[in-house]
């Protein structure tokens, strides 16, 4: 048995997109409640050489948007990448899954032997569109949101199993 590449793709990444923006939300109301600045925990890190929470956030959303938007042959939406606070976040997380639920399953569906090349700084990549997801945006999606969990779980933003796994989307 098959499973599609829509089903591989769309509802995981709209699962815990919207995981992630419940855990911004948790982590504004817990900088209120505790007085922190939320700058403090956007800028936060697990360790000095890797990204912050913010970046964290961007980079998952990143993955999530190319994975759909290539294997779906659709414009990639832009943003700023400025985004500075929860607020500015949260607002980035919902257009991601915005632009996600929007791609339909005859899009992506037979996008596995697709060429995909991307461009990186150290030159370009090819892959084909079952390599893309199942073995770099979603590897990549999973590491920089379970990053950014771990960020606010060791900063003390009281989150769980149940807040990471989410709900499965009904697409």
């Amino acid at each position: 048995m098959t499973i599609s590449m829509y089903k591989a793709s769309v509802p995981i990444f709209v699962q815990f997109l919207t995981s992630l923006s419940v855990w911004l939300d948790k982590a504004a109301a817990y900088a209120e409640v505790k007085k922190i600045d939320p700058t403090v925990l956007l800028n936060t890190r697990l360790f000095p050489d890797m990204f912050p929470l913010a970046r964290q956030v961007r980079a998952a959303t990143d993955h999530a948007i190319n994975a759909c938007g290539r294997l779906a042959g659709v414009e990639l939406p832009t943003f700023a990448n400025t985004e500075a606070s929860f607020p500015e976040l949260e607002e980035r997380v919902a257009k991601t899954i915005e632009f996600i639920k929007a791609i339909k399953p005859a899009q992506i569906d037979g996008s596995e032997d697709k060429e995909i090349t991307m461009k990186f700084a150290s030159g370009e990549r090819k892959f084909s569109g079952q390599s893309l997801l199942l073995n770099f945006c979603l590897p990549n999606f999973y590491f920089h949101a379970t990053t950014a969990y771990d960020i606010l779980r060791q900063s003390g933003v009281e989150l769980g199993k149940r807040d990471f796994m989410g709900t499965p989307p009904q697409l």
